[in-house]
Formats: C-alpha cells, structure tokens, sequence
C-alpha cells in the first residue's frame, strides 16, 4: 500500500509544499548563480527514471562556461568554481529537483538516478534500482555519500528497494538532514570523476 500508492501522495503534498516554503530562497540561489556563473541558471540533463524511462533532471548549474583557444570546454575541476563547490556541499543545487518530484519523474527517497549511458553495464539485480523512481536522496547518499565504491552504492540501492517502507524512508530522511547539516562525508564529485570511476569498476569486472 505504501509503496504503490502512499510514497506518490507524500511526494506531491511534500515536494509541492516545499517549493512554495523555499521558493525565496530558490530565487536567491537562482539570482547568485545567473551573476557569478552565467546563464542558463539551470542545468538540464537526461537521465533514466523508473522503469528506465529518460526524463530530464534540473539542478543549479555549478560549473562556468570557460573555453580554451579553440573553443573547447575547460575541463570540469577548472570549470567548477568555489561558489559551484558550495552550492554541491550544501546540496542548494539539487532544489530544483523538487519540480521533478512533483511531476512524478523522481521521489524524495530513492535510488539517486545516473547517467544514461551507465545503463547497459549494471548486473540483473542492480537493474532493480530502476524497478523505483529515482531520488532526491537515497540510502546509498547517507551511507558515505561520494566516498562509497560504485560496487557499494548499487548494493545500498538494491537494498533499499527490496526493503523498501515508510519506516525506511523516515530513517533515510533523517540521516540525510543529518548529513547535510553536519556536512559529513562531503566530497565534491564531477561527472567525470564519477564516469572515470566508472569506468575503473566495468576495467576491474573484465579483469575478473
């Protein structure tokens, strides 16, 4: 009942109330961002969602535009800027992702979704992952957030979908405001570190 039906009802009333309460300071952000990183304000980028079905998630963007002499992007750690290092740690650039809780593309709690083309290497049971709506967070976000080994994450995703109730959402929800507020196990990723470990755990499965 409260996987079917309950999580989706939470997830409207809670996303919706929370983009009225914070919208002052979604603005701020949305103002800080537009002077010191340029438009467009917010960042879009495909992603696999329930099902695996591609939606397109929003963030604050955290990286500037900088290109070199011929015209290419600087790589990301040039690019991502102290004020972009903020905005990750204090998880401001994740806010917009409340629009999509409300749409119904994510949920509050779930596994955190990845990048498309991550899709064809997961094992059968880390495609359980998929089985849920992605999330804002998830039990794999406050067991370590970026510290954890991609092996671990997935697993910490697999579980949380095969134990998945309102007592184990609550128990997420807490440990992440923990996190946050404590900001504990932070760690400043880019997608191409991630893509880079990535690709460092598919190496060391075809070396087995």
């Amino acid at each position: 009942m409260y996987k079917k039906y309950i999580k989706r009802l939470l997830d409207i009333l809670l996303s919706g109330f929370a983009l009225i309460v914070l919208s002052p300071v979604l603005l701020v952000v949305a103002i800080l961002v537009k002077t010191r990183l340029g438009s467009p304000v917010i960042f879009h980028q495909k992603r696999p969602g329930k099902d695996e079905k591609i939606f397109t998630l929003c963030k604050f963007r955290t990286m500037t535009d900088e290109r070199d002499e011929n015209g290419e992007l600087l790589p990301d750690s040039v690019r991502l800027t102290e004020f972009g290092k903020f905005l990750r740690a204090t998880s401001l650039d994740e806010l917009p992702e409340l629009w999509n809780i409300f749409k119904g593309d994510m949920s509050i709690i779930g596994p955190r979704p990845l990048l498309v083309g991550y899709l064809p290497y997961y094992t059968k049971k880390e495609q359980l992952r998929h089985s849920v709506r992605p999330g804002l967070t998830g039990l794999a976000q406050v067991s370590g957030r970026n510290f954890i080994s991609w092996d671990n994450r997935l697993a910490k995703d697999v579980e949380y979908v095969e134990n998945l109730t309102f007592a184990m959402d609550l128990r997420v929800l807490w440990k992440t405001v923990m996190v946050v507020l404590k900001k504990e196990d932070v760690a400043v990723a880019t997608d191409a570190v991630e893509c880079y470990l990535w690709e460092e755990r598919e190496a060391r499965k075809d070396e087995e």
